[in-house]
């Protein structure tokens, strides 16, 4: 199995994670679309201005993740850190739009109110089958 070319497809082919969050010792989840950008290891996804997970976001930054299996049960776990992105959806307007078609009305009508923010994670589970798996570093 290669690792990396087996998460690249993953990260591509799926469209949603389960995003988890701690904060006040209330675990939560929720899930989210994201763009995985492979040039800077970074998962992209966004929020409404005035969503509560910005909040928990500022509170603890600690996230952990899974795509979630549309084939079987593979899938990528990671655990990391959730940072307000420098940049907006304005800027992966194209990737998000090429990913996930309603993006563009929802940038078009509401994209003012985006904030995007990106996930940064050292490392990633990849989970082909049960006796396909292996841990991918992307530092």
């Amino acid at each position: 199995m290669d690792i990396k070319k087996e998460f690249l497809r993953i990260m591509k082919e799926h469209t949603e994670i389960a995003l988890a969050t701690s904060f006040d010792n209330q675990s939560n989840v929720r899930i989210v679309n994201f763009y995985y950008e492979e040039a800077s290891n970074l998962l992209f996804f966004t929020s409404f201005n005035k969503n509560n997970k910005i909040k928990e976001f500022k509170l603890n930054p600690n996230v952990a993740f899974t795509t979630i299996p549309h084939i079987e049960n593979e899938h990528i776990r990671a655990t990391g850190q959730v940072i307000e992105s420098p940049r907006t959806i304005y800027d992966l307007r194209e990737a998000f739009v090429n990913k996930f078609p309603f993006y563009e009305d929802l940038i078009n009508q509401v994209g003012e109110s985006l904030i995007l923010f990106e996930a940064h994670f050292p490392s990633a589970k990849v989970t082909l089958d049960m006796e396909n798996s292996g841990t991918i570093s992307l530092k």
